[in-house]
């Protein structure tokens, strides 16, 4: 699939990068090993369309220069605090040559062992390929619906390549692994110490303790009547 978006040349007394930015136009600059660097001006709705559909992996036929040139969309700046591009970086490609880039990883289905708890985990999103341009995909699927127990992981080696790419990772390297199911432990209960709890009036049973008190109280009246 090749996507064309229109550029044009900014000359030396062109304005400034910021100025552009204001009126909606991005500043950017293609280059290659064969295509002198070039500052271009990009129409920025355009771009985030093109940098939408195609991403970073598919061939774009830029127009408006002497000549019509494929290039990949090869470094994109973004504002930290505002968001949105700011920059962008087109590498151009040499025809009939081959080329090594990272192709974007699309997860497609749904991993039937999650219905068990268990959690698939993603580990990579990109792999790295070489091929000539015209063989070059936008992205690889990577089918989840396979994984159907704890056991279950898909490696780069399992990955469904199209003809013409040859993919430069480890064919051992992990793609998607499980993580078993992991089981609620029940809530401890802290055990309540008896003794430690102070209780009023501990050491009197059943008021002998008030009743004694009494009887002496009533013996020294009577003393005091005698006396």
């Amino acid at each position: 699939m090749t996507i064309s978006l229109t550029v044009e040349k900014r000359g030396d007394k062109a304005e400034s990068a910021d100025a552009l930015r204001n009126k909606g136009i991005l500043p950017g600059i293609v280059y290659g090993p064969k295509q002198e660097a070039i500052s271009l001006a990009v129409d920025k709705k355009a771009f985030e369309k093109v940098l939408q559909e195609a991403g970073e992996s598919t061939i774009v036929n830029l127009e408006g220069l002497d000549a019509a040139t494929e290039v990949l969309i090869h470094d994109v700046a973004f504002d930290p605090a505002k968001g949105g591009v700011t920059h962008v970086d087109f590498y151009a490609i040499e025809r009939g040559k081959e080329l090594t880039v990272d192709v974007a990883l699309e997860y497609v289905g749904e991993p039937p062992v999650e219905k068990t708890g268990a959690t698939a985990n993603k580990v990579l999103h990109e792999i790295e390929v070489t091929c000539l341009p015209r063989n070059l995909p936008s992205h690889i699927e990577v089918d989840l619906s396979v994984l159907v127990d704890e056991e279950s992981a898909i490696h780069v080696k399992d990955l469904n390549i199209p003809e013409g790419v040859t993919v430069e990772n480890d064919p051992e390297d992990v793609v998607v692994n499980v993580s078993e199911a992991r089981e609620e432990e029940p809530e401890e209960v802290a055990e309540v110490d008896m003794d430690a709890i102070e209780v009023e009036g501990k050491g009197k049973e059943d008021g002998e303790e008030v009743e004694g008190e009494d009887k002496g109280e009533s013996s020294e009246k009577a003393e005091d009547k005698k006396g």
